[in-house]
């Protein structure tokens, strides 16, 4: 017997909105446990069972890929706008290790792939606060400026940690990255090339995300205030119009 619930199931838009919960749920499993095991030290990218839940989230990311790519109707279209999101649902991790590359770049490398598979979940969240025109805007940039002071204070501590006597321990470096996005700067300073690089990144993202903030807000007050003189406006005209 066909239901709204099966239709909805087996309707390509139901399996797009199945799909994506999926990915989001396993991207934010990824992120949790990675931030869990940073926080304590642990060194994730030498756990085996991290290694094999990787592996498989980044099959489903492919397979997802794939079947949206079968089924849409415009495939040159589709393939140029989620060609980043099929670089990232390629398990690079399993490929550094299976062929035992065991330089100073793996731990880099391993650390922006894992955080850019967080980033997969951050986009569709990103595009499910945008559907809404009022609070979209607002809601897409304080998301995406509170992932990214995240995910580069995760890595600006696994990286940076035992090599810098700063940075003591998580929070030091969830200080450094907040103080340099508002471009106030910290007295802990980075040493590692990619905490340079982080470090610029940082800033020149908070050069550009605090001033379209502003825009934004100064935008809402002027159609509030618009609002409030066509209030005050028809207010004035009714006692005319009852005369």
């Amino acid at each position: 017997m066909k239901t709204a619930f099966s239709s909805f199931i087996y309707s390509r838009r139901g399996i797009y909105g199945i799909l994506h919960i999926l990915i989001l749920l396993m991207s934010l499993f990824l992120v949790i446990s990675i931030s869990i095991d940073t926080f304590h030290n642990i060194p994730f990218l030498n756990q085996g069972s991290y290694l094999k839940i990787q592996f498989w989230i980044c099959m489903f990311f492919l397979f997802d890929f794939l079947l949206e790519f079968f089924l849409s109707k415009e495939k040159g279209r589709y393939f140029t706008s989620h060609f980043i999101f099929l670089l990232v649902s390629i398990p690079y991790l399993n490929i550094i290790d299976f062929y035992h590359i065991t330089s100073r770049p793996k731990s880099v490398i391993s650390c922006a792939l894992s955080f850019a598979e967080g980033g997969y979940a951050l986009a569709i969240v990103v595009g499910w606060l945008s559907g809404s025109k009022a609070s979209g805007l607002f809601t897409s940039y304080i998301t995406m400026l509170m992932a990214t002071v995240y995910f580069a204070s995760l890595i600006f501590f696994v990286l940076e940690h035992k090599v810098n006597p700063m940075v003591t321990d998580y929070w030091s470096a969830l200080w450094w990255a907040f103080m340099d996005v508002t471009t106030v700067g910290s007295n802990i300073y980075a040493v590692t090339p990619t905490g340079k690089i982080l470090s610029v990144v940082l800033a020149a993202l908070g050069m550009m995300m605090f001033p379209i903030f502003t825009v934004y807000v100064t935008s809402l007050v002027q159609q509030a205030n618009k609002r409030k003189e066509e209030y005050y406006q028809s207010q004035q005209s009714e006692p005319a119009d009852t005369k």
